[in-house]
């Protein structure tokens, strides 16, 4: 994979139910475009815990083609979600970082739900999501 492809894949936030496992029955509410830009909101419905239905509003603040964008949370399940989304060029491919800055509501009690339930499913969203990567675009060997 090229960086322009790295990028084409991941500003296109049509991909992102693509990536993103079938059992959070994620989908966009509105038509999305095709490619992001900054002050972009974007909404979603999902079902992350219990099959309960969230709805999950995202703005693009930064965008720095081919590197770098940045989604933060204007509505939903965290008190704060700030993920940046990197990509560099290496030898034989790209190398794709996540920097994810969240916080929880409820003071006590979602830190209990952190680390009972939140963090196991970020880190399945993620894996999910690698394992698609390496399917699609294959890996550095």
């Amino acid at each position: 994979m090229t960086l322009e492809e790295a990028w084409s894949f991941f500003s296109d936030p049509n991909n992102l139910s693509t990536i993103t496992p079938g059992n959070l029955r994620f989908e966009a509410v509105y038509p999305l475009p095709h490619v992001i830009y900054p002050g972009l909101v974007l909404v979603y419905r999902l079902r992350p815990m219990f099959n309960i239905p969230t709805t999950w509003v995202t703005e693009i603040t930064h965008v720095r083609e081919p590197s770098l964008f940045v989604d933060e949370q204007r509505m939903g399940p965290y008190r704060l979600w700030h993920h940046e989304h990197h990509f560099r060029a290496i030898e034989g491919g790209v190398e794709i970082e996540d920097l994810v800055h969240y916080a929880l509501p409820f003071g006590p009690l979602g830190l209990i739900a952190e680390n009972m339930l939140v963090r196991s499913t970020l880190n399945e969203i993620f894996g999910f999501r690698a394992r698609v990567l390496k399917e699609r675009f294959g890996t550095l060997d």
